[in-house]
């Protein structure tokens, strides 16, 4: 009788890490109980033995953020970590841009009724004082992981595919960006360590122009943050058919005014792209922008005299 109790409990646990952490997961996250503010996280992960890839997503408030991200899974402890992920302060409101650099920590429980991941984010060392730690509950959906690709699910469980060509006449807003330096030193600190690549120079008559975003084709899930003379000035704005909206105004004591737009994420089908349509009065030009992980896409804008 034990040796067959025993048997069992060996085919369930070689069950239990034959089926990995590959796949998609999705759930709640808040600071504990009593808390309204709600994180809604979803993940899909990519597991290659000991290592996992994962593109993890989360919704605050009214704003959406996307991360490629690294961890581990040891099959034997089922212990789930996500390193370096950038979590929005939960005192945020929605003109605070502030991350909280964290690991995810979880537990992975598995039933014949559902699998979870128990666990929570934890922040650095340097922000313990001021991040608390973030618990969630997320449960592994098997209908949106049985794909030839898990990254498929992205797309798949984002927006519908549409592909864009914005006319003159839309006027459709996603977001609408103040000329106004924004601090999130997470974001700053990799735009960095990225390499700023000129695609266009623009000669222009005024000394203001209008700028509008839009995602280059199919919408998935691409996020980008945009710097005005290296200076934030948004963060983890997400691309779409509404436009994410600016007004600036050149500097006067620089010959060469710079536009960049760094990558948050890559979306579902890398690189991040983006159209950008910049009014000069009544001239309009079309600027496609490409940024990945590396290097961000950059517009030198030029006044004549």
């Amino acid at each position: 009788m034990k040796k067959s109790i025993l048997v069992l409990f060996t085919l369930i646990t070689m069950a239990a890490q034959s089926q990995g952490v590959t796949g998609y997961w999705y759930g709640t996250a808040n600071l504990g109980s009593g808390t309204a503010d709600n994180y809604l996280v979803e993940m899909v992960v990519t597991q290659n033995g000991s290592s996992v890839d994962a593109v993890l997503n989360y919704y605050f408030r009214n704003t959406f953020r996307s991360f490629k991200v690294k961890g581990n899974y040891n099959a034997n402890t089922r212990q789930f970590i996500l390193y370096n992920v950038p979590l929005t302060y939960f005192g945020s409101t929605s003109r605070m841009e502030v991350d909280c650099p964290m690991d995810l920590l979880a537990q992975v429980r598995v039933s014949q009724v559902s699998s979870n991941m128990i666990g929570s984010f934890e922040s650095k060392e340097s922000y313990k004082y001021t991040c608390p730690p973030v618990y969630f509950d997320l449960r592994f959906n098997k209908e949106a992981s049985n794909k030839d690709s898990v990254l498929t699910a992205l797309s798949e469980f984002k927006e519908t595919y549409q592909v864009w060509s914005p006319s003159g006449t839309d006027t459709l807003v996603a977001a609408v960006i103040q000329q106004r330096e924004v601090v999130n030193y997470v974001v700053v600190d990799q735009y960095k360590k990225r390499t700023n690549e000129v695609v266009q120079e623009l000669l222009v008559d005024s000394d203001s122009l209008q700028i509008d975003f839009y995602d280059n084709g199919e919408v998935d899930g691409d996020s980008i943050s945009i710097f005005f003379n290296d200076k934030l000035m948004a963060s983890a704005q997400k691309l779409s058919v509404n436009a994410i909206h600016l007004k600036v105004g050149l500097d006067p004591n620089k010959e060469i005014n710079t536009l960049s737009m760094f990558a948050d994420n890559l979306g579902g089908i890398p690189p991040n792209t983006a159209l950008m349509l910049v009014y000069d009065g009544k001239k309009r030009y079309e600027v496609r922008l490409t940024s990945n992980l590396q290097k961000n896409g950059m517009v030198n804008i030029r006044r004549k005299k």
